[in-house]
């Protein structure tokens, strides 16, 4: 029997495949054009992000704009 060999970049690819595994393409993009468009954030800026990394931006500002919201609310 042969034994699989795994090399680091062969577990690194793993790993990223199964971090993206939770988001289609088509969100990927969606989501990639609204921080561009709307936040000011670069293609550059984005594609250079570990993806866990874009996912902790996006719920950081997923949850300043909910505050954000809130905040207008009590305004008035």
């Amino acid at each position: 029997m042969r034994r699989r060999r795994y090399t680091f970049v062969g577990r690194l690819t793993e790993f990223f495949y199964l971090s993206l595994s939770h988001e289609s393409l088509e969100n990927h993009y969606r989501t990639n054009f609204s921080l561009i468009q709307h936040h000011k954030y670069s293609l550059t800026e984005l594609d250079n992000m570990i993806p866990y990394e874009r996912d902790i931006y996006v719920a950081l500002l997923i949850q300043h704009l909910e505050e954000e919201e809130e905040r207008h609310k009590k305004q008035g």
